[in-house]
């Protein structure tokens, strides 16, 4: 694989990942202890569950699967958990998860991006892992952020502020 396409991968990789922390972050800091742990019913995640549930989703595949790091996911404790972290205890877990991603895609030289890796029993490129991550976060990072402007009642103008 070229060298500048694989940099370049891997550097919009981890800015997307930085962006959709960012908006994480800011929706997260809208809502009290109680809205992160909110479900309107069994079917639904709170967003307690989706931070641990991303959490856990990055550990197993880019920290455990890119990076070597031995796999201790318990995925269904992510989905049963009801409560027991603050909101600020849990952006603290999500973003320091998010830290440890950004530094392993950082690391990946060009060549490991071909590489096989089983992360969850699946085989894997390096490259396919860290695409499902990233594309992951943003997809639960969009969840997060209807259900923020839901129980805030509130446009959090995340992109373009728009103009009042």
């Amino acid at each position: 694989m070229d060298n500048a396409i694989a940099q370049t991968y891997l550097e919009v990789s981890g800015r997307r990942l930085d962006v959709m922390a960012d908006y994480v972050k800011t929706c997260v800091g809208k809502l009290t202890d109680a809205q992160v742990w909110e479900r309107h019913g069994a079917h639904e995640n709170s967003v307690g569950n989706l931070l641990l549930h991303l959490s856990g989703n990055a550990r197993q595949w880019v920290i455990s699967g890119v990076g070597g790091v031995v796999d201790t996911r318990t995925r269904e404790k992510e989905f049963s958990a009801d409560g027991g972290l603050s909101r600020d205890e849990l952006l603290r877990i999500f973003t320091e998860t998010m830290g440890e991603v950004r530094g392993v895609i950082t690391a990946v030289p060009a060549e490991r991006l071909t590489e096989v890796i089983h992360p969850q029993g699946r085989t894997v490129t390096v490259l396919e892992a860290i695409f499902v991550v990233v594309t992951h976060v943003h997809q639960h990072t969009g969840q997060i952020i209807l259900l923020t402007k839901q129980m805030t009642g509130q446009d959090l103008d995340l992109t373009i502020p728009r103009p009042r």
